[in-house]
């Protein structure tokens, strides 16, 4: 492994020398005592920070046993996947169904603060050990979000985070059964769930299949190779890696029997890393059609490497290819059928509180947010460029009617988490859900209904 590491050798015993002197001058003679540890730590932090990667990263003993924890059946937090990009802790994806993704985070929000205290110079695992914690107890983070102007903060209440990585469920429409397969995660059981819950669908007969990694942070490679190998045709590459020297070697499915019915592919921009590997392999190699958006744009291959004392390095070694041999690192994985969801599906949670509440004549972000969230609802405001005025007004006055709130006109507290709560009932209610519509009537036409 080492050899693989370090190939031919090519770093000079000079070089490790200027380490080593650097070390003992600082440890000797620096004003202050300093713990020699640290400063190995930090030389391994700062080789990997160098390599502005946001993928690679070094975990020391206690966040290294954190994220090995976070691979077991459950662990205690928000939900989401989240790298470090340009300084700054990021949402790569939220959980399906998690605290993150019921307050409203999204891919690519940008986390400034957590409980008031700015995330600058945290490493990624110092901040997600910030962010984890127990189950009931809430954690407030200050986001920055691509195209809003000012940054807000979100409340989030901790719950147990069960990795639960497929479920099924059927839906009948136009004399079709239609199975959906959602993979929320790649855990090393997925393929095994998977199978269990594929069969279970096809002894009711299904007329076409959906496989939705919507939301899917990615996981262990060779489960999703797995799954490739009972939906992808025999002979066809489900994935390539590629590594530092350019050799290129493919993985090929050994699907026996070719499936007799139509499968349709849904994803979104919250579709990350092992998600993107299938969704390529269904498009590419299946020649089946992708619902959604563009998905997140992961095209690295990351492994931990133990370092002997606990602490390792999970590091970016190859780059993996679609079945076509398309590097979609930073492009992502497009739909042949793109579909948005209406615009409500990727608000947050409104950020206001009794002291600061939103009223009439008053203008931002959080009023614009307040808007959609009003007209999404089915409250018309006329307006949804952030400047609260009198139908503004109205619309939060009939809301409050009918959710029995004092009808104020104004957003405070309890009015925002109303508005909230049924926002999300709204977004988790699918027959708001356009994507998943799209998917399911593509699969009805293909089946060859009337």
């Amino acid at each position: 492994m080492a050899e693989e590491l370090n190939p031919g050798g090519q770093t000079s015993d000079g070089d490790f020398e200027k380490v080593h002197h650097a070390f003992e001058i600082i440890s000797q003679q620096y004003v202050e005592e300093v713990d020699e540890d640290l400063l190995i730590e930090g030389a391994i932090e700062g080789m990997v920070e160098k390599l502005e990667d946001p993928h690679s990263v070094y975990m020391d003993q206690e966040t290294a046993t954190q994220f090995t924890e976070s691979l077991d059946s459950h662990f205690e937090g928000i939900g989401a996947e989240v790298s470090m990009t340009d300084g700054y802790v990021t949402i790569v994806a939220p959980f399906r169904d998690s605290p993150a993704e019921e307050a409203g985070l999204q891919p690519n929000d940008q986390v400034v603060e957590i409980d008031g205290e700015s995330t600058e110079g945290l490493s990624l695992y110092e901040a997600v050990l910030e962010i984890r914690g127990e189950k009931g107890t809430v954690v407030n983070l200050t986001i920055s979000r691509p195209g809003n102007s000012d940054s807000f903060t979100v409340e989030v209440e901790r719950d147990e985070i069960p990795v639960e990585t497929v479920r099924s469920e059927t839906y009948e429409h136009k004399g079709q059964t239609v199975g959906v397969l959602e993979i929320t995660s790649f855990s090393e059981n997925t393929s095994h769930e998977f199978t269990e819950h594929l069969e279970n669908l096809e002894s009711e007969d299904i007329d076409g299949l959906i496989v939705d990694v919507r939301g899917n942070p990615g996981g262990y490679l060779n489960s999703v190779e797995e799954i490739g190998d009972q939906i992808i045709p025999q002979g066809e590459s489900i994935v390539q890696i590629e590594s530092r020297e350019g050799e290129v070697a493919s993985y090929v499915s050994s699907l026996e029997e070719e499936k007799d019915y139509p499968v349709v592919g849904v994803i979104d921009r919250g579709s990350v890393s092992a998600s993107e590997i299938l969704a390529g392999a269904l498009k590419e190699a299946g020649d089946y059609d992708l619902v959604g958006e563009t998905t997140y744009g992961k095209g690295t291959v990351q492994q931990p490497i133990q370092l002997g004392d606990g602490s390792e390095l999970k590091l970016s070694l190859f780059k993996w290819l679609t079945s076509d041999g398309n590097d979609i690192n930073e492009v992502g994985v497009e739909p042949t059928v793109e579909v948005q969801q209406p615009e409500y599906f990727y608000l947050a949670a409104l950020a206001v509180d009794d002291e600061e509440p939103l009223e009439k004549d008053s203008m931002g972000d959080q009023i614009r947010a307040a808007q959609e969230m009003l007209t999404g609802l089915g409250y018309e405001t006329g307006r949804t460029d952030g400047y609260f005025d009198a139908q503004t007004e109205r619309a939060v006055q009939a809301f409050q009617n009918s959710s029995d709130i004092e009808a104020t006109g104004i957003i405070d507290e309890e009015t925002a988490n109303a508005m909230h709560q049924e926002l999300v009932e709204l977004v988790r209610d699918p027959d708001n859900d356009e994507q998943l519509k799209t998917a399911i009537e593509l699969v009805v036409e293909q089946s060859g209904a009337e």
